[in-house]
This record gives C-alpha cells, structure tokens and sequence, in this order.
C-alpha cells in the first residue's frame, strides 16, 4: 500500500511483527514495515512523529547518490570484491565470460555491447553468485552458534534495494551485491540477519542481540550506509 503524509510519500508493508519501524531504500523509498493489526491511521500517525528523521535521512541519501560512482567496462577500471578494487582487463582469447586471476579481473570482450551492457554485467552478477554462496554459507555456519540459531536455508539472489532478508520460518537469503563489500561488512550483515531469528523488529532488543556478537557492529552499519551506494555495477 502506497500513502502520503504531509510531502511524505511513503509505502506500507505489513508482516507478522510486533512494531513499526520506518527505514529509508537505496532507491530513496521510504517503507513502513508494520504489524498486521496497526491501522492505517496509526501508520500515518508514525510517520508525522518520524518526519524530522525522515528528512534527513532523505537528505543523506540525495548527497550520497551524488557522490556514486558510475564503473565503466574498459581496461583498467576497477571492480570490487571483497573490498578490494581489481583492475579490468578485456580479454579476446577466453572461453568463460568473466576470471579472477593474476590480480585483475579478466572480462570476455564481446560481453561489452554499448551503453548496457548486459552481457558484462550478467558476467559479474554470476560471478558474484558463485562466490557469494560458498562464502556466505560458511559464515553463517560460523556465526549462527555464536547468535544461538539455527536458519533453514542460506540463498544468493537479487533483492533489489535490501542487502539481505530474514523469513519468520528462518529462510536467510543475501544479496549478490554484498560480495563487493569488504569481509568485516558481510560479516555484520550475516550478524545482522541470523539476530532476526531472536527478533524480527529492529528494536532494542534486536540490537542487544546484535551487539552480544559483534560490539563494534555501528561501525561497520555506518560504513555500510555511506558505502554501499558503490557496491554497484
């Protein structure tokens, strides 16, 4: 359901949780994820007392999109994994699409079609998926005794604007694009994730969970909000 509070636009998505809260996508949309039972009223009401917040945030996010970086496939560019930036280089004579090696990033040339791109960026979402799933399942293997859960299944997919997601039943599932982002990053959004399973609201409680295993987790929740607008192709 989409509404309007004041020059708020905002959307409302409802789930089975305790409370409301209101964050704003990398796409700049502003989403009100409430419980079933909270009237449309009250969501409104939530979001006048949340506008000051809202504003700002929406500010935020105006300035970093200014500052995005647009990655261009030709020699010498740099793509992330990791964390770390590795240089492109254009092959003629390679039979897979996209290879790590050497300490660059080695890109089938026909795979770089005009202002799309598609096959080049195919070719590194794909990369990102074979590499995310074997990663990503081992540090939620490490991670989840310290959190005291056990999750049902670990995905790799595309999710849009989320990083990653939590299913009431524990079905974890984490966006290709976090493969870019430096290790100690994915660690806090595997963290950040298996914490849903204790509690699904980002309430107090959520964060006392949170930081049981990982103190120092807003600095790196910080360093995810003002980077992660580049850990994009």
């Amino acid at each position: 359901m989409n509404a309007v509070v004041e020059d708020i636009s905002y959307q409302v998505v409802r789930s089975r949780r305790r409370t409301a809260d209101i964050v704003v996508e990398r796409d700049g949309r502003v989403v009100v994820r409430a419980p079933v039972q909270v009237s449309t009223e009250k969501i409104a009401e939530i979001v006048r007392l949340k506008r000051l917040w809202i504003y700002r945030t929406l500010a935020e996010w105006r300035e970093s999109n200014v500052k995005r970086f647009v990655r261009e496939y030709r020699n010498g560019e740099s793509f992330l994994y990791l964390g770390r930036s590795y240089r492109l280089s254009l092959a003629s004579d390679q039979s897979e699409p996209l290879l790590l090696k050497a300490g660059r990033f080695c890109l089938r040339r026909d795979l770089v079609n005009g202002d799309d791109n598609v096959g080049a960026k195919a070719a590194f979402r794909d990369f990102y998926l074979s590499r995310g799933r074997e990663r990503l399942d081992d540090r939620v293997a490490y991670y989840a005794p310290k959190v005291g859960v056990l999750p049902v299944t670990v995905g790799v997919r595309d999710l849009g604007y989320r990083w990653a997601s939590c299913s009431p039943t524990g079905r974890l599932a984490f966006h290709w694009k976090c493969l870019m982002a430096p290790a100690t990053i994915i660690d806090y959004i595997v963290v950040h994730e298996l914490s849903h399973l204790h509690q699904l609201d980002h309430t107090d409680a959520f964060w006392n969970e949170v930081d049981k295993v990982m103190p120092d987790y807003r600095e790196r929740k910080e360093w995810l909000r003002v980077h992660g607008v580049n850990l994009d192709l």
